[in-house]
């Protein structure tokens, strides 16, 4: 019998990787792209300009917090890093937490690979229902957090406590003097984008494998069967319900956050959750339980306890919306046909794109290396009161 369980595993691992590499040979040029993009605008966007512009949790505050949220890294851990780097600097705590649910979720690299995964309608929705989960937690924040609370948090906050991303939150490489495009083009400029760009990647590289392993898991051993009754399939308005409920709860016990929760929300959607379950799903990055872990340690049992309340409540009503909206727009895909089974790469589209965005990478890491990036590297492993690097 060992002998026949044996060929059956191996071919079920074999399966399970094999998905997981269709995957990430899928959505490799977009990372490549998203991640050059995002570099590029933090090289010329300082993190003391974040501070100064986001002093209260006004709707201008909160309308700025959203584009340099956007703008910045999509790396869940790193995310959270810098809005309490921000917070402890002066920013308003309404502020700091909607720069970092854009920083995750409204991201130039998440919409493209919802767009190749998934499809343009889910594009669509993460870029309608994030603001509107920035606008609830906000006025959730307005009516229940006490300004005492914040206070406490803050103080906790500046005790500098240890976490995986500190070091990569308190680096300021960007160059602050002269036009926009003369500093991107600069060799400083270059030389910064190339740093942002590696340091980004090193810091979102094991969330972004380990939800393509993920994805690729549950496609190759979990029976559609399951998942149509898991997400209530025979029960249609019950499973709009259910969907938003349940969307974050997967991704809170999956540990996958940031853009690795994509593949893996294909996955699901093959599998049968609502539409607004998807997008309620790739907003609960910031909850999963090392991050709330993180949230104990940054602001206190307390503020982690508010924050999983509200964040959960504020991406659940999201989804709802979304949902409802969609729904009526007609903008709901009627074919659950997100691409997770391609088994091999072929000569195709994807392939050029991936070619042509391998150069560029490979371009970055050589200016990255040259230019003192085995120091940068270094310096992200240290105490964040070590970290003060620059670009040289």
């Amino acid at each position: 019998m060992l002998a026949d369980v044996a060929p059956a595993a191996l071919h079920a691992l074999w399966r399970a990787l094999s998905l997981a590499f269709a995957m990430g040979w899928e959505i490799l040029w977009a990372l490549i792209l998203g991640f050059a993009l995002s570099a590029a605008v933090q090289a010329v966007v300082s993190k003391r300009e974040m501070v100064r512009l986001l002093p209260d949790g006004s709707p201008r505050s909160l309308l700025k917090a959203a584009g340099l949220g956007a703008a910045s890294s999509s790396c869940s851990y790193a995310a959270v890093a810098l809005a309490r780097s921000i917070f402890v600097k002066g920013a308003n705590f309404t502020a700091a937490m909607a720069f970092e649910i854009a920083s995750t979720n409204l991201v130039i690299e998440l919409g493209i690979l919802l767009a190749l995964l998934l499809g343009w309608q889910f594009t669509l929705a993460e870029f309608v229902g994030g603001p509107l989960m920035i606008v609830l937690l906000a006025l959730m924040f307005r009516v229940f957090l006490r300004p005492r609370l914040v206070e406490k948090a803050r103080v906790i906050a500046r005790r500098g406590v240890q976490g995986r991303m500190e070091a990569h939150a308190q680096m300021d490489m960007s160059v602050e003097h002269g036009p926009l495009w003369r500093r991107l083009l600069s060799p400083q400029g270059r030389t910064t984008v190339a740093h942002y760009f590696v340091m980004d990647w090193q810091a979102v590289w094991i969330d972004v494998v380990g939800g393509l392993l993920i994805a690729g898991a549950l496609a190759a051993w979990v029976p559609e069967s399951f998942w149509r009754s898991f997400f209530l399939t025979g029960h249609p308005v019950e499973a709009k319900i259910w969907g938003p409920l349940v969307g974050p709860l997967v991704a809170v016990v999956s540990f996958v956050c940031s853009i690795g929760n994509v593949p893996l929300a294909a996955v699901l959607w093959n599998g049968g959750i609502s539409f607004g379950g998807v997008v309620s799903f790739i907003f609960a990055d910031l909850i999963v339980l090392p991050i709330l872990d993180i949230y104990r340690k940054y602001y206190s049992w307390r503020m982690m306890a508010f924050l999983t309340v509200t964040f959960y409540a504020a991406m659940v009503i999201a989804g709802y919306a979304v949902e409802v909206l969609f729904g009526l727009l007609g903008l709901i895909p009627a074919q659950r046909a997100a691409k997770v089974l391609e088994a091999h790469p072929s000569l195709n589209y994807t392939t050029v794109l991936n070619v042509v965005f391998l150069v560029l990478a490979a371009a970055l890491l050589v200016r990255f290396f040259r230019t003192g990036g085995r120091d940068m590297l270094a310096m992200m492993r240290r105490r964040p009161n070590d970290a003060s690097g620059r670009s040289k």
